[in-house]
């Protein structure tokens, strides 16, 4: 009778079944062991580098790899079943869900952190105070001019895709870019082209020059000016600091979104609630001066 039962706990072990549905031999992962792969808007880079290294001196045997790209690509890859995890600048939307749902794939999605689109100027430049409608037009006619009247050489995105680019475009619903407007392949780039070509524009995430503490941070931000924006009224216009992000104020705000279809006994999981719930993860992205979804904000206005 006991070998009966032991050779019956046996076969259960071994022939479970993920969330998905899918058999699999024993799980040789779970929330703190094991290794894995999560691939992440490169917006998002520095806070996911940071959170991973915590995570990984937090649980020895873990092993994570971070990937980073754009949000289409993440996307994609996510439909094709490439990768069991993304964080991107969104949730899905309805469409999606439907598709995902037609396919039998069941997922979670968590918001983490709220975080901002950055305007970065060449520090030559003189217009620094910025409204959205101006931002609009200048993304999206070569006709248009900067405030002072000047006219801007250079408009330029981390990548087509990207979720900068996917943001400034859905929100400022532009139709069709000015000539002006370019892409290069990643945040840094963005960075290191508006510091060498006067007259410009970039657009970036918060997180690449946000953090304070950041020795990396602090030298992107060598070089740059970081503009203003206001919806309407000039005297409401604001830098993406994390107290102004928290209250709405600043108007390029954007969402962190975790969505994960691994197990959730596994290694995927385990990190999302260590970005979500643990106060390592709610923690740095406060450090980052982000705005983490779950702890209270101290409202330092800079």
């Amino acid at each position: 009778m006991n070998n009966k039962l032991f050779f019956c706990g046996l076969l259960l072990i071994l022939f479970a079944c993920d969330n998905n549905n899918n058999p699999f031999v024993y799980q040789q992962d779970a929330h703190g062991r094991g290794k894995t792969t999560i691939q992440i808007e490169e917006s998002f880079k520095p806070l996911f580098t940071t959170c991973i290294e915590t995570f990984m001196s937090q649980f020895p045997k873990a092993t994570i790899k971070g990937v980073y790209g754009s949000e289409d690509q993440l996307i994609a890859n996510f439909y094709a079943n490439k990768t069991k995890t993304i964080v991107i600048s969104r949730d899905f939307n309805d469409q999606e869900k439907a598709y995902l749902k037609s396919k039998n794939v069941s997922y979670r999605s968590d918001k983490v952190a709220s975080d901002a689109i950055t305007i970065i100027l060449h520090p030559s430049m003189t217009d620094t105070i910025l409204s959205v409608s101006q931002i609009k037009a200048l993304l999206s006619s070569d006709q248009a001019t900067l405030p002072s009247g000047k006219t801007l050489t250079n408009i330029v995105f981390d990548q087509r895709g990207s979720a900068n680019f996917n943001y400034m475009t859905s929100m400022l619903q532009i139709q069709k870019l000015a000539q002006r407007v370019s892409a290069v392949h990643s945040n840094e780039e963005v960075i290191n082209y508006v510091k060498t070509h006067p007259n410009s524009i970039g657009i970036i995430g918060l997180n690449w020059v946000a953090d304070q503490d950041d020795p990396e941070a602090l030298n992107f931000l060598d070089g740059l000016r970081i503009a203003d924006v206001y919806h309407t009224d000039p005297q409401t216009a604001c830098k993406p600091y994390a107290g102004f992000i928290y209250t709405k104020e600043y108007p390029l705000i954007r969402d962190i979104w975790m969505i994960n279809k691994g197990r959730r006994s596994g290694l995927n999981t385990g990190f999302v609630l260590f970005m979500k719930k643990d106060d390592k993860g709610q923690l740095i992205i406060q450090k980052s001066e982000l705005v983490p979804a779950l702890t209270p904000v101290r409202l330092v206005l800079q």
